[in-house]
């Protein structure tokens, strides 16, 4: 199967090519505009594949859209681009909308133009796999319930605003054109090539050069952590073997508060890079984000069912894990931190 994957070059994306190229037969043709999340470095390690290909494409360009389709024809779209960070949607929304609201709509009018050209069978067999996020759910108001496909959405940030409206122009296209789409939702990724605007790589950092560690308000919020790679092995299932319109969502069932999260890095990095002090005591409180939700968490029981997947990582193995790989590639964190952003935070108003 050839898969058209937009956002390649990002964190998510980036771990769903190198398992496609690695693990399965499957070729790639990777879009990406390349923003200041965008890495190609973080697909070294399979750029060179015969199976592998890079356009650098804005999914907001119908005519670049139309030349890819019309020149790869690809037998599936996975649709991973987007603006993703709350924080910077709060201080600059209007990138949120154009990428994640009139990206989608454009990537879904050029796939379905390609699409209706296809054959019978090559319609039959063509899907559209949409990427989203658990936040599209709002807060979990209790402390034992979980997301699932039927939740109603109640989005809190710019952001999660953001992927809800694109979920719903994922599933109108299916109930008004007949357009094949999938959906998965997906809980808090954490791994390798993160970029360090996200709690974990940014605390890992901040940690190694001895800067406060800031948690947002009492550090209480509840997350539930999945290990990138065994995401990417998800939505690769997904997008395989998923059911037309359907949605699944995908978790790791690991509920964590921040708190307990960062406390537990500190734990290893006191183990792996031993200090004069204890790396709990950068921990710093600082004002918490506005309209902050409070606890989300996937009940990942479908994806398990249908399509038999399971992570593979505990929260204590990926955590290892991805604190080792920082500490392995060092040089890879400095040149991804050369450009605008200095892990100040953002989403200050």
């Amino acid at each position: 199967m050839k898969i058209l994957l937009t956002g390649g070059a990002g964190f998510i994306g980036s771990a769903v090519v190198r398992h496609i190229i690695q693990e399965t037969e499957d070729s790639v043709l990777n879009l990406d505009k390349l923003t200041y999340a965008g890495n190609l470095e973080s697909l070294l390690n399979v750029s060179g594949s015969p199976k592998y290909t890079f356009e650098q494409v804005d999914i907001c360009n119908r005519t670049e859209l139309d030349r890819v389709f019309s020149e790869y024809k690809p037998d599936a779209v996975m649709h991973l681009a987007a603006e993703s960070h709350v924080d910077r949607s709060i201080d600059g929304p209007a990138a949120f909308v154009e990428t994640n609201i009139v990206g989608t709509y454009t990537l879904l009018e050029a796939a379905r133009k390609y699409w209706l050209g296809l054959n019978k069978q090559q319609k039959q067999s063509f899907r559209f796999h949409h990427i989203s996020t658990d936040e599209v759910y709002g807060d979990l108001e209790g402390t034992t319930d979980l997301f699932t496909e039927t939740t109603s959405y109640k989005p809190s940030s710019p952001y999660s605003a953001s992927k809800a409206s694109s979920d719903h122009l994922v599933r109108a296209w299916l109930r008004t054109y007949g357009f094949p789409t999938i959906i998965t939702n997906c809980s808090n990724n954490y791994g390798p090539y993160h970029f360090p605007e996200k709690l974990i790589p940014l605390v890992i950092l901040n940690a190694l050069e001895g800067k406060p560690l800031p948690i947002y308000g009492r550090g209480d919020q509840v997350r539930d952590w999945l290990y990138v790679e065994d995401h990417a092995r998800a939505l690769h299932k997904v997008v395989t073997d998923g059911i037309i319109g359907e949605t699944y969502n995908i978790g790791g069932h690991n509920e964590k508060q921040n708190i307990e999260v960062v406390e537990t890095l500190c734990q290893i990095l006191n183990e792996l890079v031993p200090q004069k002090f204890d790396y709990k005591e950068l921990i710093t409180f600082v004002s918490d984000r506005p309209g902050h939700d409070v606890r989300y968490a996937i009940n990942a029981t479908k994806i398990e069912r249908e399509l038999g997947w399971t992570p593979n990582e505990t929260f204590e193995t990926g955590l290892r894990k991805t604190v080792e790989w920082y500490l392995s590639n060092s040089e890879w964190c400095k040149r991804v931190q050369d450009g605008s952003y200095q892990r100040e935070r953002l989403g200050v108003e």
